[in-house]
């Protein structure tokens, strides 16, 4: 499996807070089935800046260190950036990287009210000539409201990650009968760890897959940790499914009155 999000490099953000916690985590991973990783260290100005050099850096220096110890797992460069009408410049000035030099960029909203200003950033972004993810759609309140929201955003061209961790509750209840709604919909496009710390999620994952297997199968699982990330890595594209309309359960139709 190939994992799009995560956040393994230390101190940089908040993810692995060392080295040595870094190489445990990476350890967990190719013990779970991960062949590669993407570092989706945080982006947002003014809190956790380090920029695509250091990124960069972090990722060859990490790599040497795997290659010598023979721990098999392929790193790769990127970014969880955060929504704001500024993110196309931090992309042109290399503050933020896209993922594994691709087409494809991740980025992240807040999580109580959608933004404003979320129509014009998906716009910047394709301007760039760059695909937009929107990270963990399932967490945000405005989503586990409306899910179908995302409809609109994927026929203009957004893609959805949603976290392995949801389908399993770490989240909250909101979230896992969100993220369930939109995989039976397709409308997520790949799954990630979002891992931050060692001891966490990849202990994990053997018990969402087979939870996840009863919920889309597993072919569907193969596209959204295989196919569909693989595609991500040699800068390929990826072709949409047509979503589904989520039809409003009774208990859904009582909360709304």
């Amino acid at each position: 499996m190939i994992d799009l999000h995560s956040h393994i490099i230390p101190k940089i953000d908040d993810g692995s807070g060392s080295i040595e916690e870094t190489f445990n985590i990476l350890k967990e991973a190719v013990n779970n089935g991960f062949t590669d990783i993407i570092s989706t260290s945080h982006y947002i100005e003014n809190y956790y800046e380090a920029d695509v050099e250091e990124r960069k850096a972090w990722i060859t220096a990490l790599q040497m260190n795997l290659n010598e110890k023979k721990i098999p797992i392929n790193l790769h460069i990127g970014t969880e950036a955060y929504a704001s009408l500024e993110l196309k410049q931090f992309v042109k000035d290399k503050k933020v990287a896209t993922l594994s030099n691709s087409r494809y960029l991740l980025f992240e909203l807040p999580m109580n009210s959608k933004p404003k200003y979320l129509e014009e950033v998906i716009y910047d972004i394709i301007d760039l000539k760059l695909i937009p993810i929107i990270a963990h759609p399932e967490r945000y309140a405005y989503v586990q409201q409306n899910p179908n929201m995302l409809i609109e955003l994927i026929n203009k061209g957004v893609m959805f990650q949603s976290n392995f961790g949801s389908i399993i509750g770490l989240y909250g209840k909101n979230a896992k009968n969100t993220v369930e709604k939109l995989l039976k919909s397709d409308m997520i496009h790949f799954l990630g760890t979002d891992t931050h710390k060692q001891n966490t999620i990849y202990p994990m994952i053997n018990e969402i897959l087979i939870k996840l297997e009863k919920t889309i199968g597993k072919d569907k699982i193969k596209q959204l940790t295989e196919t569909n990330p693989r595609l991500v890595l040699e800068n390929k594209r990826i072709e949409m499914e047509e979503p589904k309309e989520i039809k409003k359960s009774f208990f859904d139709k009582i909360r709304i009155r």
